[in-house]
């Protein structure tokens, strides 16, 4: 897989400045995110009217894998608009066949025909050279028309849980004005608008956790350079601020701590070493309402040979 030229998006690209640790995809990595929400819905469930995903036993708000991923995309998106190996796979409103077609263009016809397998190889490289979420986090391409195999990506990103129990709030709103076929239906006698009334769920305050392993051994089969290394931590810390929406104004990232091993292999168990990121609340007697009501703290004491941190946010 080809090299790509580091060109960090200016607005992140001084993070390796607050760390003494420099990022590299020859090396393990994970990440512990924070991330919070204010009178919003940082990722509605359609099975539940939209209401904000929730674990039913511990009331814990969740957000998924999916949604996360999806703003780092759009995000890569903007970040680099039209760059070659920067296009996106998974995007909205596109067919996935439509996007794969490319990657058989120009094989050879004894590939097409005779060593399909040979040709699906190719056609994969293709994809990851060209499409950086899938290099990134990988997709499953192995269908029958336009097969691109399957790919593993060395970013693997887990569901958000929210570090306390969430207070969903169910708020009515009015719309005052009407569709032609509701105006008669709406209009009251004195010519007033009586308007359709809906529902919309917001978490008043929320904190949320979720942790991103980078696997170098995967990163080097599809060619994830230092270069989209960088560019994925970028999307982490700024992917909020152009995701804006009326449910989702104020979500914001907070926290971004990187444990890097000296090795490929690793140098210690990763369950271990993201206990060390620990979050409690300044005053337990009453409810979070802002990141201030939560104290963050990352132990470095006794750490594992050839482990480092890099306090990147």
């Amino acid at each position: 897989m080809r090299e790509r030229a580091l060109t960090t998006p200016s607005t992140f690209n001084t993070y390796q400045e607050h760390s003494m640790t420099r990022l590299s995809t020859a090396n393990r990595i994970e990440f512990a995110f924070l991330f919070d929400i204010k009178d919003g819905n940082p990722n509605g469930d359609p099975d539940a009217g939209n209401s904000p995903r929730t674990d039913p036993e511990t009331n814990q708000g969740l957000v998924s894998d999916v949604a996360l991923k999806r703003k780092m995309r759009d995000y890569v998106a903007a970040a680099r608009p039209n760059e070659p190996g920067y296009d996106i796979y998974i995007k909205v409103h596109s067919a996935l066949h439509e996007r794969r077609a490319p990657a058989w263009v120009g094989l050879d016809s004894k590939a097409k025909g005779k060593d399909k397998s040979s040709a699906i190889q190719q056609a994969r490289q293709w994809m990851c050279q060209n499409y950086y979420d899938v290099r990134a986090f990988g997709a499953v391409m192995s269908v029958e028309d336009f097969n691109c195999g399957q790919v593993r990506g060395p970013l693997q990103v887990t569901f958000a849980r929210s570090i306390d129990p969430i207070a969903e709030l169910e708020q009515t709103i009015v719309r005052k004005a009407v569709e032609r076929g509701d105006a008669e239906k709406q209009v009251a006698k004195d010519g007033q608008i009586t308007g359709t009334m809906g529902r919309k769920s917001i978490v008043p305050y929320a904190l949320y956790r979720c942790h991103v392993f980078f696997n170098p051994y995967f990163a080097a089969d599809t060619g994830f350079s230092d270069d989209d290394l960088e560019l994925a931590v970028a999307g982490l810390q700024g992917m909020f601020d152009l995701d804006r929406s009326a449910n989702r104004g104020e979500l914001a990232a907070r926290r971004l701590v990187g444990f890097v091993h000296s090795s490929p292999l690793g140098n210690a168990p990763a369950a271990g070493l993201l206990e060390r990121v620990r979050v409690s609340r300044s005053d337990p007697s009453r409810p979070p309402r802002n990141f201030s009501d939560y104290v963050i703290t990352v132990d470095e004491s006794n750490l594992q040979a050839g482990v480092s941190i890099a306090n990147i946010l």
